[in-house]
């Protein structure tokens, strides 16, 4: 059994070993003439967020609320409780707060002032894009007077390094 601590070095001289070219082999390494790169394209659709703001008219109003009301009930109690004596006191105290609401409430409301603006509004919306990217070459080469065509990832230039394996034909 072979003890772990023995394992990765193993497993790393197997991989070195599988990786270089068999005894008796003929490869070797020469550089041929780039005759031609075409680079190919791809399109990207992708969708973003992107704010997107408008101007919108709004009508504004100042004033309003429940305190002219307010207001004028209690300046209305006041007033009716000025009046008569007893159970009629309180009856015109209530009718003097209902009335006096009334008009305080209706004071406020025609003392209310409207007014038109622009306000700024924005929201995000996707949108949809579109992007042209190089997603590799196609390479046309001469080696030793034979031409050759590969697909690279990246543009090899004037001159690019080739791999010459010679085998047999069987």
């Amino acid at each position: 059994m072979i003890q772990p601590r023995l394992l990765s070095p193993l497993l790393a001289a197997l991989a070195i070993a599988a990786a270089l070219p068999a005894w008796g082999s003929d490869t070797h390494f020469g550089y041929a003439d780039v005759l031609r790169v075409d680079p190919l394209y791809e399109t990207i659709r992708y969708t973003e967020p992107q704010e997107e703001c408008y101007d919108q008219d709004v009508v504004r109003r100042e004033g309003g609320g429940a305190g002219g009301a307010v207001l004028g009930a209690i300046i209305g109690a006041a007033i009716g409780n000025q009046i008569g004596s007893g159970d009629g006191r309180r009856a015109a105290t209530a009718a003097g707060a209902i009335a006096g609401g009334a008009i305080g409430h209706n004071a406020q409301r025609n003392n209310r002032r409207e007014y038109a603006s622009t306000e700024r509004r924005c929201r995000l919306v996707e949108v949809e894009r579109e992007e042209r990217r190089i997603a590799g070459y196609d390479v046309e080469y001469r080696y030793r007077g034979e031409n050759y065509l590969t697909r690279m990832d990246y543009d090899p230039g004037d001159k690019m390094r080739v791999r010459v394996t010679v085998a047999p034909a069987e």
